[in-house]
Order: C-alpha cells, then structure tokens, then sequence
C-alpha cells in the first residue's frame, strides 16, 4: 500500500469509528418513537463498524459477500419491523387528541352541539368585557359550546377571552385563580380546592345534571358485569386476574387518568379510604380518549379495564372495541340514571368562585337551571336535573 492509499484508508477509519455513536443515538430515538425492537438497534449499529475490515482488506471478495448478506437480513428486520407496526396502527383505534372541539363549535352550521336561541336570556348585546368566561372539561364541552350559541354574541369564538377549553385540571387553577367564571364539570380534587382556597376564594357547585361514571374493557373480554367491591378490588391490587372474576385467566391490566382530571378524582371519590396502586409508565394515560384507546388497542387483548363518564365513551369517542360494563348487574344506561338504579352517578356542576362581582354570572347559572339550560343537557345526551 502506498502512503496515499495508507492515509485514505485511515480517513475512512475514522469516519466510520466517529459515525457510530451518532448511528446508535439515531437508533436509540428511533425505538423510542417507533416502538421497534432493542435487537434491530444492536444489529443496526453494528453495520458501520463492520465495514472498517473492508477499508482495510485486500482481498475483500469474500468477506463483501458476507457484508451484503448481513446488510440484507438487516433490512429484512427492520422491513418486517416497520410492516408490524404499520399493522398495528391501522388496526388501533386512534381517539388522540381525546376530543376534536372543532366539531363542537357554537355558531357553525356543521356543529354536533344542539342548536338553540334562548328566548330567557340574551348575552348578544353585551361587551366581551360583560359576558361570564366560560370553561370546562373534555366530557361536557358540548354542552356549553351549546350553551354559548344559545346566548353569546355570534361573534363569540373559542379562546377569545369569554369561551375557553382547558380541560379539568387548567380549567379549576385559572377558576380558582379567578380568571374564569364558569366551569362546566366534575367535581375538582381535594388538591384543587385547597388551591383556591391558597388563592383565597372558595368553589360554589351548582348542580346542573347527572352523569354515570363508567368502567369499561375490551370487546373480547367476556366480563359484562362487576360489583363495586370488585372494582375497588381491581383498582387497590388485591384482584389481579380476570379468573378470579369469572374471566379469562389473564392478568388484569387497570388503566388510569392523570391526577387532577375528573375522572381519576371520580376514582379516588368511588375508592374512598381504600388505596390505589401506583400506575406503571404503562397504565398511566393523560388523555380520556387515551385511556380508551389503550384499552382498546389489540395488543391488550382482553386484559385491559378503564374508566371514563358515559356520554363521554358512548357519544364523543364512540369506539367500537371496547364496552362499558355494568355494575352490580345495572347497564350504564341514560335510562338507569334517570331512575337511579345505576349506582355510580356522578352530579354535573357548573362551579364558580365566591363573590364574583359578575352579575351575569349568576344568570348564566340560573339559565342553566331553567327549561332551555336543561333541554340542551338532556338533549346533547347527558340527563338533567329534573330526572
């Protein structure tokens, strides 16, 4: 070999060595947002620094043959990888993010909310300045973007200072902090009520509804019923295979909301001085429409158990691989609220800070109460207060 030659080769060398670490990294974020497997990385980064033998060889033939054929199984791998997960997101149902408020919109012609012009109250003419802020949770978003278009001036948008969407746990800290008027929701955790308390104001319920808190699995679980003691059984640990349920002899995955939201606050209200066990980087979902989403999801198969409000699952999200089960052998139904024999019915607020010096606040409130407020309620889906 000549001095150039030597040189060149030693360049190359280098080249490689130095591309290695950068290759692995590359790798190692490509697992973590593609799901592949650990083994591909390994045999990936192994690809560079097989080829410094090349630089180097003279006779090289064979040993070419050899790296081509690694090169080729290498790429069948990753072909088979990116194919497996191809399949598996075209049959998972995505519902992220948990709603589409867009096709909830007040005053667009194309909006799932109910349509209505109040004849009780009239906000139309009022400042942005006068009109109460209104805010609420993922669940019931519908409800008061219908209850915008029946009052506020159409010329009202989202985020525009009186209509807000910041789900229930930014929804209760600017509530509580005092720059909304109105939240439409569950009832907020002990840990949101003493952060208004800090900011030196209290939270008002007013009831405006009713709601079932629902549990649900997969489609091919064959579990359609459970008891109270039996999802307090689930959710504290001592119940961890669905055999013991009259199921399938599986482990019981129970998935769980972000501390804060209105369901896992439901939870923690429904579990009562019975513990919770601490949710894995797995069974921890932020969303409401990722907790169905997980339990849907195939890869669960029928191992997997959430929760959620009903109007929630079967009216916004409306997945058809998983089902709400009932409780205590009573189905979840619009039905079973209005007579009471569903037993975990859950009060519908629209919560406000004491002494807002906004007196249209406490109209909103008191429209709500009234035939128009509780016939957009009942006909969005939710059950109103005169059951």
């Amino acid at each position: 070999m000549t001095g150039k030659s030597i040189a060149l080769r030693c360049v190359l060398t280098v080249v490689v060595v130095l591309a290695c670490p950068i290759a692995a990294l590359l790798s190692l974020l490509y697992l973590s947002f593609g799901g592949f497997w650990t083994i591909t990385i390994i045999l990936g980064t192994l690809i560079l620094p097989l080829a410094v033998p090349l630089i180097w060889l003279e006779k090289q033939k064979y040993y070419l043959y050899a790296y081509i054929s690694f090169i080729l199984c290498f790429l069948i791998l990753l072909g088979t990888q990116t194919g497996i997960r191809k399949y598996n997101e075209s049959i998972t149902i995505d519902v992220t993010p948990s709603i589409n408020v867009h096709e909830y919109m007040p005053f667009d012609k194309n909006s799932k909310i109910v349509k209505t012009e109040s004849k009780l109250l009239d906000f139309k003419s009022l400042s942005k300045e006068q009109l109460p802020i209104i805010d609420g949770a993922a669940a019931v978003f519908p409800v008061y973007s219908a209850f915008v278009n029946a009052t506020y001036p159409n010329t009202t948008e989202l985020y525009d200072g009186a209509f807000e969407y910041n789900n229930t746990v930014g929804g209760y800290k600017l509530l509580g902090e005092k720059c909304t008027d109105i939240f439409i929701g569950a009832a907020p955790s002990k840990e949101q009520t003493e952060l208004a308390l800090k900011k030196g104001t209290t939270f008002k319920y007013t009831q405006i509804g009713h709601e079932a808190f629902v549990f649900f699995v997969n489609k091919d679980n064959p579990i359609e019923s459970l008891t109270l003691d039996e999802i307090k059984g689930i959710y504290s640990g001592k119940i961890t295979n669905w055999k013991e349920l009259g199921g399938k002899d599986e482990e019981i995955v129970p998935f769980q909301r972000n501390e804060g939201s209105g369901s896992q606050s439901m939870l923690i209200r429904l579990m009562g001085d019975t513990p919770i066990i601490e949710p894995t980087t797995q069974t921890a979902v932020g969303g409401m429409g990722g907790i169905i989403e997980e339990v849907a999801d195939y890869k669960n198969k029928s191992t997997s158990i959430g929760f959620s409000f009903r109007f929630y699952v079967e009216g916004i999200i409306k997945n058809p691989d998983i089902k709400m089960i009932a409780i205590d052998g009573v189905k979840p139904t619009k039905e079973n609220i209005k007579n009471g024999t569903y037993p975990i019915i859950t009060p519908l607020y629209a919560v406000t800070y004491e002494n807002n010096p906004n007196e249209n606040v406490y109209k909103m409130i008191d429209w709500m109460l009234s035939d128009e407020g509780q016939y957009i309620i009942e006909e969005t889906g939710y059950v109103g207060i005169n059951k």
